[in-house]
């Protein structure tokens, strides 16, 4: 069988990606899937007693999903400071190349039937600055991948999910559907904000997940269709 992969991205920076990469990987093996997890780069890392970088989300999705591989082995640029990758690759005087980055994805594809790639920050993210130019859409289109957008349930997400999806589409993205984080069902914002996001984008809002949820409410179809 050949891997089967979704990209995950963004409205902004800690709207949570990284949540919701792990309850998919988790729903995906809870429903008997052959799916595991990699992100290309990893900014924020958690220096440990021995000098190791723990990439913490990469930890998060491991124990989140049950994913029986070591979370260093799911990032390929790993860096302290909690900046944009560009930036804390400058400062460790490393280029992010998106080729190697294409390799390693790869790599892991051959040890899955499915994989979530995860991105950094939101749709618009620099990987590099310094020897060429290279933002978060030309990674997912080198990678050949649809995107699946995650979304804060609250004040503001209209907006920001409407810039999301249109720049996405200038890039030429497949855009699979949208996930909300932080919903709140009894919230008639948040149930608003759902409405008028589909109304608005024509794109289906796949599941919504309210604080503390450990499992994503999404039909095996539309999870399946993510991947397709």
């Amino acid at each position: 069988m050949v891997c089967k992969s979704i990209f995950v991205t963004a409205t902004g920076t800690d709207v949570g990606k990284t949540y919701i990469s792990g309850l998919l990987v988790k729903k995906m093996r809870d429903l008997n899937f052959n799916c595991g997890y990699y992100k290309p780069a990893l900014s924020g890392a958690i220096r440990q007693e021995d000098g190791s970088l723990l990439p913490g989300d990469c930890d998060f999705v491991v124990r989140t999903s049950g994913v029986n591989v070591k979370p260093e082995d799911c990032v390929t640029y790993c860096f302290e400071e909690a900046v944009s990758p560009h930036l804390a690759a400058v400062r460790q005087n490393v280029s992010i190349d998106k080729n190697v980055i294409k390799s390693e994805y790869e790599k892991r594809t051959k040890d899955y039937d499915y994989l979530v790639v995860e991105g950094a920050g939101g749709i618009t993210c620099p990987f590099n600055m310094k020897d060429q130019v290279l933002l978060l859409p030309e990674v997912i289109k080198t990678l050949g991948l649809g995107i699946v957008i995650v979304a804060d349930g609250g004040l503001g997400t209209i907006n920001s999910v409407l810039l999301t999806v249109e720049y996405a589409k200038a890039q030429g993205l497949d855009i699979r559907g949208i996930i909300f984080n932080n919903y709140d069902a009894n919230n008639f914002m948040h149930v608003d904000n759902k409405k008028q996001v589909e109304f608005l984008t024509g794109i289906k809002v796949l599941a919504e997940v309210a604080k503390g949820d450990s499992d994503i409410n999404i039909s095996q179809s539309d999870l399946l269709e993510l991947f397709n």
